[in-house]
This record gives C-alpha cells, structure tokens and sequence, in this order.
C-alpha cells in the first residue's frame, strides 16, 4: 500500500489556530476505492446494482504517530466511510427497511388481531435502523488516540471490538465479499463490529497477540457496557485463537455475548481456515424507547406485550461454523469456503453460505475481482448476501434461498 506522509504542521494547520503546538511527527493519508456491479437474486426491487464495496468498504483516513522516544510512541486514526456508487457515507440494502416475516404479523409475534397496527409501527422503527452509518458520521469506521509503549498500548475512542478482529483473523475472506463468515447472521447482528467510547489495551510479544477491551455505557458506566478480550499465538505454520466478548443492554441486563475459537494452518500451496463462534443474546436491547412511544396510544400492559414479543424475537441462542481454503499464486488469488449460522431456538431459522472468489492483481495496490455466493435459508430463514460494505437485507419470503454474482475492482492507497 503507498503512504503519502503529511507534515503534522500542514494538516493541522486549523489546530494550529488554536495554540496547537507542531511536533516532530507525520500523518499518513490512506485508503481504499473499491466498486462493482453486483446481482442478488430472491429481492424486490433491482437485482443488479452498481455498488460500493465487494471485497472492502470504500475508505479514507488518516493515520498519525510521533516517536516519544524511549519506546514511547503517541498514535491516532481517523477513518471515513464512503460510498462510491453515490458519493454519500451511509446505505441501506437493497430490501430498504424490509424485516424478517416474523416481525411483521401479530400472529407471527403471538400477538392478539387487534395489535397489528402497534406491531407494524415497530417494525417500521426497527426497520428505519437497517443500515450503515444512517446518522452520517465522518468517520464512521474508527477513531481512536492512544500512547504505545514498552509494555503495550492503551487506545481510546471508536474502535473494532476483540472478537470481530479474532474473527476477521480466522476468515477465510478475511471479511471480504458476499463469502465472509459474518453474512450469514446480519440481522439481529450476531457479533458487535465496532464500539463508542472504548478502552481497549493490546500487547503483542513474539508470537502472541492479546487484546482486552472496556467500554462505558452512555452517559453512565453500569448500563451499556462492555467488556471483551482475545488471545492469538501466530507462526508462519499454523495460528489460533480464542476470545471472549459481553455486552449489557440499556436496563444493565447481559445481552449480545460472544465466546470464538479459530485456527489456520498453511497446508498445501495454500492456507486452511476454520472458526467456531457461539452466539447468545437473552435480553436484546434498544426496545425501552419503543415501549415508551407506544404507551400513550394503546397503554401499558399492551405496551409490555407488544415490545416483550419483539424482544422475544430478537433473542439469540446460535453457534456459527466456519470453514476455508485460500490460494495465493502470483496474481491470483483463489478463496473457497462454507459458512454456516445454526439457530438453537424452536424457530430455527438456520442459514448456509458458500462459494468463490478470484481475484487478479494487476499490481500491489489494484486487482480485479469475481465473487459467486449461494445462500441456503431454512424455512424460517430469509437471509441475502451483502458485500463488505454493505448489509444484504432479507429476501421476499422466509426459505427463499438467494444467489450473488459480483464483478468488482479494487485500488488501495
């Protein structure tokens, strides 16, 4: 990747205003263009689109370090999503606000008739929220400042949570495509990607990386909170890891909990990928706001039923598999690999994916790539294949299984 280095004093000249002092350091300007056309089949609405983001999500960003000397080092990154397709640094999938048949129907929600029309106002609340960066922040992606030193590094700000950089470690696509692990379980999320207001602390010595990671609830420390940690041991032969990852939803009760084991080892001409990661969420969070909204109209105790039944619907209790091959010769790059989200609950509403990518690199920085995904929904499962940019939505019906073809290209900076 090639890094243009800024001098701190010239972008930071509007800080400087402020009685900034320059320092001896740099910033590097960075990032990725990526775009395609992409054709998912079982949606409304247009199949093919030009989209932003198959193999990774559209970036800039700006890194910026300065030598403290005696091993300390002062780092910060700031990173912007952005979609090439229309400029903008939000999207929505291709099925817009469109839920799962089980949010939309009283009866599915075990609900009385006449609850219907509570049932769809929040399914339409819920709804509104499916996306990415929907409130348009800058620099949606991270934003971090922290101070490295001899015996590790303590960062602050928006960061990637521990068990998602152990999962993305042990994917086979490393997160990119329609083919990444994390496809098959968008909706409820079943791992957090990214966090506010985290203190994480990383040491890494040899062939071991740990990582261990706190984050405050908003506006008070004991509800919203969450705690997580990772460890890896990595050689040139074979790597593993396991973490371990809880979050409390806004009334401080345990909700979305993570527990992941993965491991690679080279074998062949290539690399052999596999992960576990189990899935648990007893008591969702986000619904207080809605029972709130919906009391003055149809009172309490309907208020109760109506967001207990979509609580019950948002409930979590999975394991999630994982299982891939990686060849990497010259220019080309040939990935193959299954993944699969195991519904523990009576609806089980199980999913597979798995399929291919090839990818042709012209240069270090700019490759072309072919994605093809197939998406298997059980009866009660109504997933569709996103991209790494982008979330995939739903099909029209439950057990509509769904395909992916994807032509993109790729430029890194």
């Amino acid at each position: 990747m090639k890094k243009t280095a800024i001098p701190l004093a010239l972008t930071l000249a509007l800080a400087a205003a402020a009685g900034a002092t320059q320092a001896q350091t740099s910033v590097t300007l960075y990032g990725i263009a990526d775009a395609g056309v992409s054709y998912v089949s079982g949606q409304e609405g247009a199949k093919k689109r030009v989209v932003s983001g198959i193999m990774e999500g559209s970036r800039f960003g700006f890194r910026g370090n300065e030598d403290l000397g005696g091993g300390y080092r002062t780092i910060f990154t700031l990173e912007n999503r952005l979609e090439l397709d229309t400029g903008s640094v939000s999207n929505r999938p291709a099925s817009g606000s469109q839920l799962p048949a089980r949010f939309n129907s009283a009866a599915a929600l075990g609900l009385p008739a006449p609850l219907q029309p509570a049932v769809t106002q929040v399914a339409g609340q819920l709804g509104a929220t499916l996306g990415v960066n929907l409130s348009g922040n800058l620099f949606d992606r991270q934003a971090f400042v922290g101070l490295v030193t001899p015996v590790g590094a303590v960062l602050v700000g928006r960061q990637y949570t521990p068990i998602y950089e152990l999962s993305a470690t042990f994917d086979t696509m490393r997160t990119e495509s329609s083919l990444a692990f994390g496809q098959v379980a968008t909706f409820p999320p079943s791992v957090e990607i990214r966090t506010n207001n985290a203190l994480s602390y990383r040491l890494q010595t040899g062939p071991w990386t740990a990582s261990t990671m706190f984050v405050f609830g908003e506006g008070a420390t004991t509800t919203g909170r969450m705690i997580g940690a990772i460890a890896m041991y990595r050689t040139t032969a074979f790597a593993v890891g396991l973490g371990y990852q809880t979050r409390e939803n806004e009334k401080g009760e345990k909700a979305l909990t993570n527990i992941a084991v993965g491991a690679s080892a080279s074998l062949g001409p290539g690399t052999l990928y596999a992960q576990y990661v189990n899935v648990k969420d007893e008591h969702p969070g986000g619904l207080s706001p809605v029972r709130a909204a919906l009391t003055p109209a149809i009172g309490p105790v309907f208020a109760a039923a109506v967001t207990n039944a979509f609580s019950a619907a948002l409930v979590q209790d999975a394991n999630a598999y994982h299982v891939g091959y990686r060849v990497i010769t010259g220019p080309h790059t040939i990935s193959a690999s299954y993944n699969r989200y195991d519904d523990r609950l009576a609806r089980n509403a199980d999913v597979q994916s798995y399929g291919a990518v090839y990818s042709y690199a012209f240069s270090k920085r700019t490759d072309v790539n072919v994605v093809v995904t197939r998406f298997d929904n059980s009866s009660n499962a109504q997933t569709a294949p996103g991209q790494n940019g982008f979330l995939g939505g739903v099909t029209t019906e439950p057990g509509r299984d769904s395909q992916n073809v994807a032509l993109g290209i790729r430029h890194r900076f």
